[in-house]
């Protein structure tokens, strides 16, 4: 009651209306004055009455359309999607218009990953597209991606797959430069897995695609003093790689790591985790790689300008082995319609995690779960080598591809 009265009282001041005592209709003391004056007034507000119901009609119809335009304005149908959509729900649909390149035709494609190359007869695992199901990747324009990367340093820092992305986006765009000569590794390099440092320069374009080889991201030492025998080598968890100050003044940046974190390259190799001057015997490998991806996670956000630098995390990449001593593997013809576990990773979850507390942006590529399904895209005995086979790494062109069309939808984006 007391709400109703203090509104009725503002209403009346702003009218201009008077309390009961000076304008009361039944007292003697009212003149004829007086009510000719509030008779003018009636008719006025009797006259502008319907002017403020169509000026009130009006603005409410027209209000929806002016907020739509506004929040429209200067924001393309790529981003509305890309917010609105999970580009990493989806299935893979059968396209005629791929691959989108030759490994053949590619220098910088290795041989092993070059599954055509190496005799494989069935050609269908080239032709499968990722697409999400509330939106569509932007179909690749090569022409307008070197454009947008001219005076750019685009850098790959993981392991194998890293280098299979790194080689995959060199190949494909490669298709939009005439002159294929003035596309050149800087150092005359073969590419091979040994070299730490790799980079690819697009002489018409001015700009690089580099490729920096650190499979675990923080610094491996090799024989500390004072620890027991088995231990023939520690990561210092605490410590960034030692290269990793190449890694800086980049335009897109793009991390991975997971392949070698398994007790195989680890324990099994006499390598062991370290903490400061204390190495860690009974550490576990998701408690060790979560202390790793903390110390990357610092470093980004004390060395990365990202104004500048656009900083990406590729999650962990399933394999298809039908044993756990990778000896066979477990491929098919078509993608898989199941992903049997292989959807979710112990691995990226941390990563997911990690990024989630980082107080800068980063943008996580989550392709476990759409690379579950292509069990027929891996290497497999197509690696030049049909006595050792390959069901983790990919071959070219092939599943990496996709996830660099995704990569450039990010960057498509934000231009």
């Amino acid at each position: 009651m007391s709400t109703f009265n203090r509104s009725k009282s503002i209403n009346q001041r702003t009218l201009g209306v008077g309390t009961p005592r000076t304008a009361s209709f039944g007292s003697p003391r009212v003149k004829l004055t007086s009510v000719s004056h509030w008779f003018r007034w009636l008719v006025v507000i009797g006259a502008l009455f319907p002017f403020s119901i169509a000026i009130a009609g009006g603005y409410f119809y027209l209000l929806p359309s002016l907020t739509q335009a506004f929040q429209g304005f200067g924001t393309s149908k790529l981003n509305d999607s890309m917010e609105e959509c999970n580009l990493f729900d989806g299935n893979w649909v059968f396209d005629e218009s791929y691959p989108l390149y030759n490994a053949s035709e590619c220098p910088f494609a290795e041989q092993g990953f070059n599954c055509l190359g190496n005799g494989r007869r069935d050609e269908d695992y080239l032709r499968w597209r990722w697409k999400p199901k509330r939106c569509d990747i932007p179909r690749f324009n090569v022409h307008d991606i070197l454009e947008r990367l001219r005076n750019k340093r685009v850098v790959f820092v993981g392991d194998s797959m890293s280098r299979t992305q790194w080689e995959s986006l060199i190949c494909l765009l490669m298709t939009g430069v005439e002159d294929k000569n003035s596309v050149y590794e800087v150092n005359n390099h073969n590419i091979t897995k040994r070299i730490r440092f790799l980079s690819v320069r697009f002489n018409s374009f001015n700009f690089t695609v580099e490729f920096f080889r650190s499979v675990f991201l923080v610094q491996h030492v090799w024989m500390p003093r004072h620890v027991p025998r088995r231990v023939r080598s520690t990561l210092k968890l605490d410590k960034l790689d030692d290269i990793s100050n190449q890694w800086v003044n980049s335009d897109i940046l793009i991390f991975n790591t997971g392949h070698w974190w398994v007790p195989e390259k680890l324990f099994e190799t006499g390598c062991y985790f370290q903490v400061a001057n204390t190495v860690r015997l009974g550490m576990s490998i998701p408690v060790a790689f979560r202390i790793a991806l903390d110390t990357w996670a610092s470093w980004v956000e004390k060395m990365i300008d990202t104004n500048r630098t656009h900083v990406f995390f590729r999650t962990y990449e399933p394999s298809h082995w039908s044993e756990q001593s990778h000896r066979l593997c477990n491929m098919s013809n078509i993608p898989i319609s199941e992903a049997g576990g292989k959807d979710r990773s112990v691995f990226s979850d941390t990563i997911l995690e990690a990024v989630n507390n980082l107080t800068v942006p980063i943008t996580v590529l989550h392709i476990t779960s759409m690379s579950a399904f292509r069990s027929d895209a891996h290497v497999g005995k197509w690696n030049g080598n049909p006595s050792i086979p390959d069901c983790s790494h990919w071959c070219l062109p092939g599943v990496p591809d996709m996830w660099n069309e995704i990569l450039l939808s990010y960057l498509l984006s934000q231009s």
